[in-house]
């Protein structure tokens, strides 16, 4: 997967919440779930500069993306996400290193979090190319500094490849309706480094 713009939309939900139906969606069609295992280290420095700056970096292995994952801000609900091959723990590609060393400054980028997800993904095409993707996420988390006590929550993303706000309003409505909630973080790293 080369570098894009992330358009997504997050909704918190309970362990209990069954996905509605994504291909009652008009003009859409709904895909068998498929199910990947996610593990993430995330980096940053000890203060968290990146995160501050809305800024994500990670090594992660499984699913369709493995590799290296910088996030960069472009507006609320937009990132531009660059990938690079997976490499060694800790051996953090130079474009990316350079990308993040004026907000790290004098700080040391290392390991901060782990993130292990169960991720269940339905795919809406139409017209055959990918319209949506429906990510239903099983987050177990865990900050490797201080206590590094374990969180664990179910959360759901609505990634579309281009805006399109009639899909991402009719996918909203049914995940509210089935009785989801807005996020109220950005990321999973930040909703564990404010947890």
């Amino acid at each position: 997967m080369g570098d894009h713009l992330e358009i997504e939309q997050k909704f918190e939900v309970d362990d209990g919440f069954e996905r509605p139906d994504f291909g009652s969606i008009p003009g859409v069609s709904a895909a068998a779930p498929v199910t990947y295992h996610l593990a993430a280290v995330y980096y940053d420095t000890p203060d968290t500069r990146l995160a501050g700056a809305k800024i994500t970096l990670r090594r992660r292995t499984g699913g369709t993306d493995e590799g290296w994952h910088l996030k960069l801000p472009v507006s609320v609900d937009e990132r531009r996400e660059l990938h690079a091959p997976l490499s060694a723990p800790g051996e953090i590609p130079e474009r990316f290193a350079a990308r993040v060393a004026e907000v790290a400054g004098d700080a040391h980028v290392a390991p901060i979090a782990t993130l292990d997800t169960e991720r269940t993904v339905v795919t809406l095409t139409a017209h055959a190319s990918v319209v949506a993707e429906i990510a239903d996420d099983v987050v177990t988390a865990r900050r490797l500094t201080g206590a590094g006590q374990v969180m664990r929550w179910r959360e759901i993303e609505v990634e579309v490849p281009e805006r399109s706000p009639d899909l991402q309003q009719a996918a909203a409505r049914l995940l509210l309706a089935a009785g989801a909630r807005p996020a109220g973080k950005a990321s999973k790293l930040a909703r564990l480094l404010d947890g």
